[in-house]
């Protein structure tokens, strides 16, 4: 009886010795399967440029998981430098001039993904820090039901007009890609360059004078609620809300012209699930990441053949014509000064 209690006292003192390195062991497999198994991607909302899509498709074919996240370029740009010395993301996804930025800034590591050389040179930096995946072109998104009979604004100085007062927003140029992308835009539209910005200062006052609406966020549920009747715009935001969402929208380049928007993206220097990130870029330039892409009306980089049930309910090749390509570079160069002025003489 005392050999038989002893033994189990014997048992159990073994099994409670090595049940804790179990249990370690499976926790740290555990955790190295959580961070093997996930990226984290900067700047992909779901409802913005199909991203939700893009991430799903790829963590079907991969079996990474890839959360979608609502920060915008500026927004990204600054959790970046936050966490320059103990990076949190593995890709960031920006407007160009913020990927350029983000390159200078030491933000960013090399990497080229299968088709890189596919990409223009103009659209890409040329050791691999940041490359084009898509763009769009600065448009008018206009609700149309929420104009109240008003006439559809074709051109920059229509905006100015008193009827639309209240009605005409874009984000916020401090903050957002897309928002100093539209002060470009209509600066160069008024006569201005890259190195003079009065025309564009002159403008954009007078239209903040009218009502204008600036918000930091995405705005095209805005748009779609009435609550912004004139969103200046990607235009395959306005084709996303007129086909997919079902919007009363119409998409508009104005007479005066346009700028085409860029968006990149880039490995993060230092990134926790570095090879995932590398996953990720491949997968966004492969044809099955670029068709998913133009599903929300976004032209791809690389020349892949587009669904003509998509590319028949976009603008005509003569509208697109008025859209040109900034020096992007330089659009970097003078950002700070612009921004400068827009907060002293605009807002």
């Amino acid at each position: 009886m005392k050999r038989h209690t002893v033994a189990v006292l014997v048992l159990v003192l073994t099994l409670v010795l090595i049940t804790p390195l179990w249990a370690t062991g499976d926790k740290e497999s555990q955790a190295s399967g959580v961070e093997k198994g996930m990226v984290v991607s900067y700047n992909t909302p779901d409802q913005w440029a199909n991203w939700g899509a893009v991430l799903r498709a790829f963590n079907q074919q991969t079996g990474i998981t890839a959360p979608s996240d609502p920060k915008n370029s500026g927004q990204t740009m600054a959790a970046l430098e936050t966490e320059a010395k103990a990076p949190q993301a593995d890709t960031a996804y920006f407007g160009i001039v913020f990927g350029i930025e983000a390159a200078r800034k030491n933000l960013l590591a090399s990497y080229k993904p299968n088709y890189f050389d596919d990409i223009p040179a103009n659209l890409k930096d040329a050791d691999g820090e940041w490359f084009t995946i898509h763009q769009g072109s600065i448009a008018f998104i206009i609700n149309t039901a929420e104009l109240k009979g008003l006439p559809i604004p074709t051109s920059w100085a229509d905006l100015l007009d008193k009827k639309y007062a209240g009605k005409v927003g874009f984000l916020d140029p401090t903050q957002a890609a897309v928002g100093y992308s539209v002060y470009v835009a209509g600066n160069l539209a008024m006569g201005g360059t890259l190195d003079n910005w009065t025309p564009g200062v002159q403008y954009f006052k007078k239209m903040y004078a009218n009502g204008l609406i600036l918000p930091a966020q995405t705005a095209t549920a805005m748009v779609q609620q009435g609550e912004i009747p004139i969103l200046i715009d990607a235009d395959f935001n306005g084709y996303k809300l007129k086909y997919i969402d079902n919007a009363p929208v119409e998409v508009v380049i104005p007479k005066e012209g346009s700028i085409s928007i860029p968006y990149v993206i880039s490995l993060v220097k230092g990134s926790p699930n570095e090879a995932n990130g590398k996953k990720l870029l491949d997968f966004t330039l492969s044809d099955e990441g670029q068709k998913l892409f133009t599903q929300s009306y976004l032209r791809p980089v690389r020349n892949i053949e587009i669904d003509p049930a998509i590319s028949s309910k976009m603008l005509p090749d003569s509208d697109y014509q008025r859209v040109i390509y900034p020096d992007f570079a330089k659009m970097r160069d003078v950002q700070e000064a612009a921004i400068k002025r827009w907060k002293e003489e605009v807002r």
